[in-house]
Parts: structure tokens; C-alpha cells; sequence
């Protein structure tokens, strides 16, 4: 009997085996044997982000990124596969290719978003994120009003205050000002503009209003938002920044585990409760209150559910869900994009230059720069805009296939191939490799801000924000007025929003201060090549994240 079960657990081990492969390989030959990657363990779960990338076993986390437009070349065609044989057999192409990009964007039927992926974002409530056909379009009724010309123009204003904030009261008019990691202004700066009232690395406070106004529509003092109100454990602006920060924690983890884990989860945990119940109260004081015209994003998105109906009236979890959703959305977006901008700057001298002097053009040094006038920093614009190309937030934009389909794809030659694509495969617009491809962008690796200024620009082949799909209507789809067909299929509700608030620090900054990688012994020998990788290094968490940009802030004179 003992000799008989070791020989049955390895008969049923190699018929395990055989089946994985079987499937495997049906896979495989599903797809037409499209060329791609055939790896151990899928490219979405746990094990890609913690083991190392290895051939045959794991592709990476962050190997959207990594690749750009490689594996698609070396394939010789604008789609890939990554077929995975772990936990089950799983398809997913790659798309690198304009024309199939749009059209798996614009045929929502048959290739709509992966709904479970995002079921984990509704711990407040059901969003605009998790959300797909009839659903998402009540959410995009209500939501869309709160995110008017007004809103955007209380952000610029606002935005403008935050960084003269910055100046005086953190800076303290000093003339030159080192960081060791930009983020460190940038990601105070965004939850301000955003939502947020927080604190820097510096450990000083900065008293900015943004949560006030363009979030909440109520004035926050230093002293006010220190104190803890009766009836709370944590304060506003720190269950905010936690929640914010450590959304990952409240996604991965259940709530037992996060209150035994260590404090830092147990701190997310009281967050995201504190956080819910702010809400709450805000809701109830808001909607009791006596009507003001208000233009923040809060009254705006209460103001649009009072619809008579209640059948199209948000209940109180999904309101909170969405505008978390839109907190979450925004402020890591911007941090980012901001803080790779400012790297690309001090990089590329000439091309700080070139900025500076347009804005000089345009902003006298007694005022400031208004948001009637933001069309007209047309440099500023376009060094986002390069910025977003070579490091889009969010590097692919995941689908699904409802039925038996099929794509077709070009190459660099211009020629055409048509693959199958069965029912069920994983969908993914590859954003940086759309971002560096040959096909649509002269020279891809360099930074050339100038290539936006032309009016030929390849706008389909610019999608930073994921198209509106994983942060979804809040981020950029297409940060231009022209007409484009992928724009009236899932517009961005905060393009504008994110627009206006990255356009106003960026000119305001580069106005007053010149942009330097900081100075460091250890690193007095290195190439320009080495010395751009390590300070442009990155990693793919909620969006791409900056490892370490160390940069110095010079007064110009």
C-alpha cells in the first residue's frame, strides 16, 4: 500500500504535468503562433512582480517598460504573445500598432475592459473604475459636470498659490535648494492640487489650501487641520495621504491582516475607515447645508446626483468610491509626470533653455501667469506632452476578447498579417511600445519636445494616459482640441484637470528657478549615458514611478 501511493502521487503529477503542457500549447497554436514570449508564470500576478526576470519562467512586472519596442521588432510584427502556463494556461497579445489600438479601444463589445481585474478598487464603493456599460455611463453622467472650465480654473489659480507657497514658506526664498528625490516636491504639490494638505520631506508643513477650494470647497487652517476632531482617531489630511500612499496595502490584504502586520498597515487601516467616515460627514454637512455656488469637485459631484430619479442617483458608498477613485487617479499621475519632467530638463539644458525663454516671452517678472493665458505656453505643453511619450504613467491598457475574433497588425515594412484572437485572450495595448515606435516617432529614445509643436504629430499613436482605461476618466486620453475617433469613445474626464495643474507648476517653476542634477561625489565619473539611466530609473507600481531623481534648484537672476 505504501509503495502504491508514491507511484500514484507521480502518476497523477506527470498527467498534471502533460495536461499544462497539452494546454499550453493549444494555446499557443490558438493565436496562430504569434510570435511573443512563452513563459512559466503570467505576466499579471504576484510572481511577476517578485521574482526576477527569467527567460522561460518570468517575464517581469515592469517589462512593458523594459522592452518598449523591442520584443516587438525582434518578433517582426506590431502585436505579441505572452502565452503562460501557471496558475492555468493564459493568451495575452501585445498591441504596439495605432490602427489595432484604436480599434480594440473603439469596439467596446467586443473587447471591453477586464471587469474583475478592478473589483479590488471598490472597497469604498462602486466606481467609475470598476464599472463597464450601463453602469458606467450613470457614473459618467454624474461625475462629468464636476469637471467644468471653472473647476479648471480654480485649479490653476490654486496651483499657482502651491507653488508660491512653495517658495516662501518651504524654500524660504532661498536661492538654491537641493532635493534628494524630486518627488519629494512634486507629490506634496499634486495631492494639494488634487485634493490633498500634506507635509513635505522636509518635515515642515506646508499650508496650502487646494483641499479647501478646488477639492472640498472649505478653507483649512495650519492649526485647524493639526487638531484631531472629536469623534476621529486621525486627522483629514493624514487619512488622505495614507490612504493614498498605501493603496496597495487595502487592495492586497484583508483587513485582519493589515491590523497584524506591522503599524504601517494597521495605520492604512484606520486611514481608509477615518477616510470613509470623513466622507460621510461631509456628504450629510453639504447636503443639509445652505446652497452656495461652489465650482470644487466635491459640490460639483454632489450637485449633479440630485437627480429626482433615484433609480440615476449615486448612493453615498458610490460617491465616495469615485471621488477616492479620482484622488488616487490624479495626484500619483502628476507627481510622476512631473517629477520625469524635471529630470528630462535638467538633462537636456538646451531644451530648459529653449523653455525658459518662451516663457520669458510671455510672463513679465512682476505678475504671474494666468489661466486665460495657458494656450499660449505652447513649449510648456510640449515638453509634457515628451515627457508623457517616453514615460507614459500607465505603460498598457488591458482587454478582453468577448468572442472569437480576429487583429490584424504591420510592420515596419508595411506589411500586413492577421492573427486569431480566441474568445477570452487578454487584450493589452502596450503604451510604451506604441510610445517608441519607429513607425509613428522619429528617433523614439530621444527627448525632443519640438515634435509635439508640429502639427502632423501622430496623435493616435500617443495614448499616455492608457485611454482613459486603468485610470480611467480622470487621466489624459488626448491632450489636444483636434478631432480623433479614439476621443469620443471614452473621453478623459480630468485631461483638462491634470492638464491645467502640470502646465501651472511647470511654468511657474522653470520661470523662477534653473533645474541641475544634483551634484554627488560618488558619482563624479559617470558618463552622460550612466548618469541619464540612474537618474530616469524607474520601477511599474501603481503607475511608473521614479526610483531617485536628486536634482538642485538654482534662483536665476
Amino acid at each position: 500500500m505504501l509503495q502504491g501511493l508514491p507511484l500514484l502521487a507521480v502518476t497523477f503529477s506527470l498527467v498534471y504535468v502533460l495536461r499544462l503542457l497539452l494546454n499550453w500549447w493549444n494555446g499557443v497554436r490558438s493565436i496562430g503562433n504569434m510570435p511573443g514570449y512563452r513563459t512559466l508564470f503570467s505576466q499579471y500576478g504576484m510572481v511577476a512582480r517578485i521574482l526576477p526576470r527569467l527567460t522561460f519562467i518570468n517575464p517581469g512586472g515592469n517589462h512593458f517598460f523594459e522592452d518598449k519596442h523591442s520584443s516587438f521588432k525582434a518578433a517582426g510584427w506590431d502585436m505579441v504573445s505572452v502565452v503562460s502556463a501557471l496558475p492555468s494556461t493564459m493568451i495575452t497579445v501585445n498591441i504596439a500598432d495605432a490602427d489595432t489600438a484604436q480599434e480594440v479601444i473603439a469596439s467596446r463589445a467586443h473587447f471591453p475592459k477586464p471587469i474583475k481585474q478592478y473589483r479590488a478598487l471598490t472597497f469604498f464603493g462602486h466606481n467609475i473604475v470598476a464599472s463597464e456599460d450601463e453602469e458606467w455611463k450613470k457614473y459618467r453622467k454624474i461625475t462629468a459636470p464636476a469637471f467644468s472650465d471653472r473647476n479648471n480654473k480654480l485649479v490653476w489659480d490654486e496651483t499657482v498659490k502651491i507653488v508660491q507657497g512653495l517658495f516662501a514658506d518651504v524654500w524660504h526664498d532661498k536661492d538654491v535648494i537641493t532635493v534628494d528625490h524630486a518627488v519629494d516636491i512634486t507629490l506634496p504639490v499634486a495631492f494639494l492640487s488634487a485634493f490633498l494638505y500634506t507635509k513635505s520631506a522636509y518635515s515642515v508643513q506646508i499650508a496650502l489650501f487646494v483641499i479647501g477650494v478646488a477639492g472640498f470647497g472649505r478653507d483649512m487652517s495650519w492649526r485647524d487641520d493639526d487638531l484631531v476632531p472629536p469623534g476621529h482617531l486621525m486627522t483629514f489630511k493624514d487619512s488622505l495621504h495614507i490612504a493614498s500612499l498605501d493603496v496597495f496595502f487595502k487592495v492586497f490584504l484583508p483587513d485582519w491582516a493589515l491590523v497584524r502586520l506591522g503599524q504601517r498597515t494597521k495605520n492604512v487601516k484606520t486611514a481608509f475607515d477615518e477616510l470613509e467616515k470623513y466622507m460621510k460627514e461631509m456628504i450629510h454637512d453639504r447636503q443639509t447645508s445652505e446652497k452656495v455656488e461652489r465650482y470644487d469637485l466635491f459640490s460639483s459631484l454632489l450637485a449633479a446626483n440630485n437627480d429626482d430619479l433615484e433609480s440615476v442617483r449615486l448612493a453615498d458608498s458610490e460617491l465616495i468610491g469615485n471621488i477616492f477613485i479620482f484622488l488616487v487617479a490624479g495626484h500619483e499621475t502628476t507627481a510622476h509626470t512631473l517629477c520625469f519632467t524635471f529630470a528630462l530638463l535638467a538633462l537636456y539644458p538646451d531644451e530648459q533653455e529653449k523653455l525658459f525663454q518662451q516663457i520669458k516671452s510671455l510672463l513679465p517678472e512682476d505678475r504671474l501667469p494666468t489661466y486665460e493665458e495657458m494656450p499660449l505656453y505652447k513649449y510648456s505643453m510640449a515638453v509634457f506632452y515628451e515627457t508623457l511619450r517616453l514615460f507614459p504613467p500607465v505603460v498598457n491598457i488591458p482587454k478582453v476578447s468577448a468572442e472569437d475574433t480576429v487583429l490584424t497588425v504591420g510592420n515596419a515594412f508595411g506589411e500586413k498579417k492577421t492573427f486569431p484572437i480566441p474568445k477570452d485572450t487578454r487584450v493589452s495595448i502596450n503604451v510604451p511600445g506604441l510610445h517608441y515606435n519607429p513607425r509613428y516617432w522619429d528617433e523614439p529614445e530621444a527627448f525632443k519636445p519640438e515634435r509635439f509643436l508640429k502639427p502632423d504629430w501622430p496623435r493616435d499613436a500617443f495614448i499616455p494616459f492608457s485611454a482613459g482605461e486603468f485610470l480611467i476618466d480622470f487621466c489624459a486620453l488626448h491632450f489636444v482640441t483636434h478631432s480623433s475617433t479614439l476621443l469620443g469613445v471614452r473621453s478623459c474626464l480630468g485631461r483638462k484637470f491634470f492638464e491645467t495643474e502640470g502646465i501651472a507648476v511647470l511654468t511657474l517653476l522653470v520661470s523662477k528657478f534653473k533645474i541641475t542634477i544634483k551634484d554627488e561625489p560618488e558619482f563624479a565619473g559617470e558618463t552622460f549615458e550612466q548618469r541619464k539611466e540612474r537618474v530616469l530609473r524607474n520601477t511599474n507600481r501603481l503607475t511608473l514611478t521614479p526610483t531617485r531623481v536628486p536634482l538642485t534648484f538654482t534662483r536665476r537672476v
